[in-house]
């Protein structure tokens, strides 16, 4: 096992197995000097990404949680990154999640109670993952402009916040009436507009979709939540999108043990300095607040 010692964080390189792989992950310990928290951070990646993260977004994150104090354990699920066997998507990563868990825990066993903190797909794993297994050693969610995409879910989202919005430009009416605009950029709005329409009729020929089953999932948890959604991301805009219109998701986004941060500026992957460090801190934040909160509700509901 290397180790990493540094004033603000004690990195170790962990494996574990799932399912006959072997998988790669690195631990995170607060320093020495500062008092460890009993409940830690499971980072899951979404993909196509590894532990690190777009431009080491999660290896920074994981280093300022520990330095206030915050176990945390990022790892590559089976087929991604450093780990073995075949890719999984992530509607398949039940299995790598809860392996990690218990690996975590092993090697860290002051940290009792674990969060799952997800960006994009691997927000939805992380719902799914809760829907599944009920692990009652969760005291809650943190999740990232959730992913939601359909096909007409995209083209929805596309049709309102991007045609729409050029629609208002009068240097776009230009181009068209000078005939700048491209017969084909007008087909491709009017195909959208196609696959927007056809919403209803995909939704009634599924039978439990991953998006059903994050839905439940939110609805039955009643433990802390925190989601984060981005202002420049076409994936955060479809999930509104989705949880404003579809009659499963009514009212989830308002249950009172959501807490909800919009940053307008930001990008999917919160790829600039200020957005990152807005991430790291909201989720710091709401950490200490989990930290006095009971363990998920395992109680079956209706």
């Amino acid at each position: 096992m290397s180790t990493v010692t540094s004033k603000s964080y004690l990195q170790q390189a962990l494996t574990f197995t799932c399912e006959g792989q072997t998988l790669q992950a690195v631990l995170t310990l607060p320093p020495a000097e500062v008092t460890a928290q009993a409940l830690g951070v499971l980072i899951v990646v979404g993909g196509p990404q590894y532990r690190a993260g777009s431009h080491r977004q999660f290896t920074l994150l994981s280093r300022e949680l520990a330095r206030q104090g915050f176990p945390v354990l990022r790892f590559d699920h089976r087929g991604m990154g450093d780990s073995s066997g075949e890719l999984h998507d992530f509607k398949q990563i039940t299995a790598d999640i809860g392996a990690a868990l218990d690996a975590f825990q092993a090697a860290c066993p002051g940290a009792q109670r674990l969060v799952i903190w997800g960006l994009c797909d691997a927000a939805s794993a992380a719902l799914m993952y809760w829907q599944r297994r009920r692990d009652t050693r969760l005291a809650g969610l943190c999740l990232l402009n959730p992913w939601v995409r359909s096909e007409a879910s995209l083209a929805k989202a596309t049709v309102k916040h991007y045609y729409l919005d050029r629609l208002k430009q009068p240097e776009f009416w230009k181009k068209l009436l000078s005939g700048r605009v491209a017969g084909a950029a007008l087909r491709d709005l009017l195909g959208n507009l196609r696959r927007a329409r056809a919403a209803g009729a995909a939704k009634a020929a599924t039978s439990l979709s991953f998006q059903v089953e994050m839905a439940t999932a939110w609805r039955q948890l009643n433990s802390p939540l925190l989601l984060i959604l981005s202002g420049r991301d076409l994936t955060a805009k479809e999930f509104l999108e989705h949880a404003q219109a579809d009659a499963g998701w009514q009212g989830l986004l308002q249950a009172t043990y959501v807490t909800r941060a919009d940053l307008t500026e930001a990008d999917h992957t919160f790829s600039n300095a200020a957005a990152r460090d807005q991430v790291a801190q909201l989720t710091a934040d709401w950490l200490r607040q989990v930290s006095s909160k009971t363990p998920l509700d395992a109680r079956a509901h209706p």
